[in-house]
Formats: structure tokens, C-alpha cells, sequence
């Protein structure tokens, strides 16, 4: 008669579907019962990312440890590759019984292939060469008086968003921020404000006319 399933082991089955489903087709969630080891596997969702199923055996590598009783922990995001040379990251985490006994674990295998063409793509499309348009920002930068870059850095930062995604209210509140820090005491400050906040500098002078006005 076939061996019967560890109480432990069955209870952990439901956490191996509620796993892939949270993570998607390309998580596949592995369930081992070491008292059987050349069909260790008891349970198993996505399989077809190394095309495994019920009944089948563990990696000889886990195996050798399991073997060996060379386990002390559990194993987290590693890397390896699938028969079919999948890039996968992958965690092991080991069940213990009442004794503290290994009696079986959890393998999850995520396939990362896609994720890492996508990778490539995007970096071949963020990649730039440098130009002469970076070239005179760098000196523009240079220019100025470090104070009043300092000044500017942190108040951007604080606001936490990036200029393109800021409209004129908040812009406003960056220059009455920056005015009430004294920046635009500094030579050169409406030019390199106007340039950082992508506006023309009869824009910073609007923006400090507002503020002032509306300060009285």
C-alpha cells in the first residue's frame, strides 16, 4: 500500500497553490516528502516551468544533502537554470516535524527569462552617449555657486517628485521655498532655477512676484 502523506506535509499543500497563484504562471511551487525520495514530489503548481509533476524525484543536488543530512538551513533566492535552460530564482525551504527532523520542503522556482530580455531591452533604451547638450548642463551646473546647488538639490528632493511631473502650483512652492531660504540672493540663481524647473527665467520672475504679492 502506498505511503500514507505526513499530517505536516498535507497541510502544506494548500500553501503551494495559494503561492503560484499569487505569483503567476511563471512561479512554480514544489512540494517534496523526504520519506520517499525517488518520487518526492507531492504536490506541484506550474510545472511546466521545468517540466516536472506529481511523483517525481529531487534535483540530485538536493538530493546529495537530504542523503547526506548536510541541511542547516533553508536556502534563499539562488540562481540556477531549468533542463531547458530557463533563468530561474529559486528559494528552499525546508519542513521539520515535532523532533525538528526534515521531513520535506518547499522549492519555489520563478522563471525569470522573460524578465531578463525585458531588462535588456529597456537598458538599450535608457542607454545614452554624451552629448553636448549634457556637456554645457554640466558646466552651467559647474557655474553656479555650490551653495545654491545644494539649496536647490534639497529642496527638489523634499518635494519629492520629479520636475516633469510637477505642475505650476508645486513649482510655485518650490521658488517660495527656495526665496524664503534666500537662494535667489545668489548670483545666478533665476537662471539655474529657471533651467532646473524646465521654465524660462521671466517664468521664475512671475512665479516670485506671485508670492510676494500674496505675502503682503
Amino acid at each position: 500500500m502506498a505511503n500514507k502523506i505526513n499530517p505536516i506535509l498535507k497541510s502544506y499543500i494548500p500553501v503551494v497553490e495559494g503561492i503560484a497563484k499569487t505569483f503567476g504562471k511563471n512561479c512554480e511551487v514544489v512540494l517534496h516528502d523526504f520519506s520517499k525520495m525517488d518520487r518526492s514530489i507531492i504536490a506541484i503548481a506550474n510545472g511546466h516551468v521545468t517540466g516536472r509533476s506529481i511523483g517525481g524525484p529531487l534535483y540530485e543536488s538536493l538530493l546529495k544533502n537530504v542523503l547526506d543530512d548536510n541541511i542547516q538551513e533553508d536556502k534563499i533566492n539562488y540562481t540556477g537554470k531549468s533542463a531547458e535552460g530557463r533563468v530561474l530564482k529559486s528559494s528552499t525551504m525546508f519542513i521539520r516535524d515535532e523532533d525538528n527532523n526534515n521531513i520535506g520542503c518547499i522549492c519555489i522556482n520563478f522563471d525569470l527569462s522573460e524578465l531578463v530580455v525585458s531588462k535588456r531591452v529597456i537598458d538599450d533604451l535608457i542607454q545614452t552617449e554624451s552629448s553636448d547638450l549634457q556637456n554645457e548642463q554640466d558646466e552651467s551646473t559647474n557655474r553656479v555657486n555650490d551653495v545654491l546647488t545644494d539649496i536647490v538639490k534639497n529642496t527638489l528632493d523634499k518635494a519629492g517628485k520629479p520636475v516633469a511631473y510637477m505642475g505650476k502650483e508645486e513649482k510655485v512652492n518650490i521658488v517660495k521655498d527656495l526665496d524664503y531660504q534666500g537662494a535667489f540672493l545668489i548670483k545666478g540663481a533665476i537662471d539655474y532655477v529657471a533651467k532646473v524647473l524646465c521654465v524660462s527665467r521671466y517664468t521664475i520672475y512671475n512665479y516670485l512676484d506671485e508670492i510676494r504679492v500674496d505675502s503682503k
